[in-house]
């Protein structure tokens, strides 16, 4: 089973989606703006791709801009900022098993894929 954390108003993240049903994967979406999740769940996926919240943050949004840009963080702060504001979120991020990836661009899923 792969989850992907979608946005369907992402490009990128369609793009995503479209690849796993082409390559017939068994799919969970996890449309997160529609349910978001915790803090304590974007942590374990963030480790999932060995990824630290700060580097998962969409720093061109205009909600970051406006609301965070320019202060210093916690990783524990950073959480719960992007647990409260989901669009935040880089994504897709896809993940099989214990493992996954930031599938932006296309090519890191693909990459994913070949060797899980």
């Amino acid at each position: 089973m792969i989850t992907i954390y979608h946005n369907n108003r992402c490009r990128k993240s369609r793009e995503a989606l479209q690849y796993l049903k082409e390559k017939g994967a068994s799919i969970q979406i996890v449309e997160y703006l529609k349910n978001p999740l915790d803090a304590a769940t974007w942590k374990v996926v963030f480790a999932q791709i060995d990824k630290k919240p700060q580097e998962l943050v969409r720093t061109q949004e205009a909600l970051w801009k406006s609301d965070f840009k320019g202060k210093e963080w916690s990783e524990s702060e950073l959480l719960d900022i992007l647990a409260a504001h989901p669009k935040l979120v880089e994504r897709p991020i896809v993940v099989s098993g214990e493992k996954g990836v930031l599938a932006r661009p296309l090519e890191n899923l693909i990459s994913f894929l070949e060797t899980h």
